[in-house]
């Protein structure tokens, strides 16, 4: 008998009939003796139709407000699932993120996990009962709401699965588990067994939609065993784990891209001590993350640099760039849209010459240019034209050998919540 937390996304639990599909899974693990905590998210678009509905009635809704409104779409999920489990002659017991005892800091919209006490999950496992929890939400030691952001659910499940010292999470989505690259661009994408957990953590951190970085951040941290795998079919899934089996020859494991990029280039910088920090310390006070920086060479005295950022954060990163030129002169600063960061990820690379070289020659055969570059031990990324994104990626999926024999993806659109 294994303990396992389950975790379903809104497009699982999207309709009656996908909610009795999720219902038999957990009874047949029921069934089979495990003891199971389930963390599902809302149902289908709810998100999206309250957030819709609030900007209705204010364009600018209070965080704690809009908190409040969001974690309804979980609870109404938790609630019909369990119905939904008792119907089919199990026990279940449906808990909102603070009942579970999911403690939060005290930020709205983006709070992070500060601990769980699971108490009432042990004794509800102990009653013969599957637990239900509401993903994506918490509350704080003053007992106020709070949402934990972009792929909550995920986060959840796993930090759950840590505390509770589960055998297994295993995230239920649209596909039946990771790809070396985006299926709905490359038809013969490649499904992998296994990927280790810092491959996982670079493919989420530069675009690949299936799991959350933070998510794959905690079940790092905690060694927690992380199974992705579809909802819709019983096909094995691919397991996340410290260290993946490389197949032979696949020094690359995947295909990952980023069409949420913006570059800033400030101009006619004047080239002396402490002016990077000035301009990045204003940049991180305003809460704007910048990835790739690329400083040119001096001409008198003065340097031209540039850096990317999320699209979505462009005119902020202006502004902010703009409220502190007279304290770091320079000439002009000027922004560029259209951009997508494609990047290769794979444990191999480390120790393998050469994998730069085939990518900036696959890339080059296109005819495209390359505008930026950064690298880490397990990560190449490069800045390029959005429009050529889709042929960049498939070239380089068949320059390091990743096509399969033929088209294997099954699935749907992935689920990002």
């Amino acid at each position: 008998m294994s303990l396992i937390v389950m975790k379903f996304g809104g497009s699982s639990v999207g309709s009656t009939e996908r909610m009795q599909r999720v219902a038999r899974r957990i009874a047949d693990n029921k069934e089979a003796g495990h003891d199971v905590v389930v963390v599902v998210s809302a149902m289908g678009d709810t998100t999206d139709d309250l957030i819709d509905q609030s900007k209705l009635l204010n364009a600018n809704p209070p965080a704690r407000e809009m908190d409040m409104l969001l974690t309804v779409g979980e609870q109404i999920s938790v609630a019909l699932l369990s119905m939904t489990i008792d119907a089919l002659g199990y026990k279940a017991m449906s808990l909102t993120g603070w009942q579970a005892g999911i403690e939060t800091e005290s930020v709205h919209g983006k709070a992070r996990i500060t601990d769980i006490q699971p108490k009432r999950i042990f004794d509800a496992i102990e009653s013969g009962h599957a637990v239900i929890v509401a993903g994506f939400q918490g509350a704080t030691d003053e007992g106020e709401i709070t949402t934990l952001g972009r792929g909550g659910s995920d986060t959840t499940a796993v930090a759950l699965a840590a505390a509770i010292n589960a055998d297994v999470c295993e995230i239920y989505t649209d596909v039946d588990g990771i790809y070396s690259t985006d299926p709905r661009i490359v038809k013969c994408a490649r499904k992998l067994d296994e990927i280790s957990y810092d491959e996982m953590l670079e493919l989420a951190n530069l675009g690949a939609a299936v799991l959350h970085p933070r998510a794959v951040e905690y079940a790092k941290n905690y060694n927690v065993k992380l199974v992705v795998r579809s909802s819709f079919t019983q096909n094995e899934g691919t397991s996340v784990k410290e260290e993946a089996v490389m197949e032979q020859g696949m020094v690359v494991r995947g295909i990952a891209y980023d069409k949420n990029v913006a570059r800033i280039s400030i101009l006619g910088v004047k080239d002396i001590p402490g002016v990077l920090a000035k301009v990045f310390g204003a940049l991180a006070s305003n809460g704007i993350d910048v990835d790739i920086i690329v400083q040119s060479g001096t001409q008198e005295g003065k340097a031209d640099f540039a850096f990317t950022i999320s699209l979505t954060d462009k005119e902020k990163a202006i502004g902010v760039v703009e409220s502190i030129r007279e304290e770091v002169p320079y000439r002009e600063v000027t922004s560029e849209e259209n951009l997508v960061k494609v990047s290769i990820v794979g444990a191999g690379m480390v120790s393998n010459p050469g994998v730069a070289a085939k990518m900036f020659k696959a890339i080059y055969d296109l005819g495209i240019s390359i505008k930026m570059v950064t690298t880490s031990e397990i990560r190449l990324s490069v800045i390029i034209a959005a429009e050529r994104a889709q042929d960049v990626v498939r070239a380089l999926h068949s320059a390091y050998g990743l096509d399969t024999a033929e088209q294997v993806f099954v699935g749907g659109p992935q689920d990002r919540r």
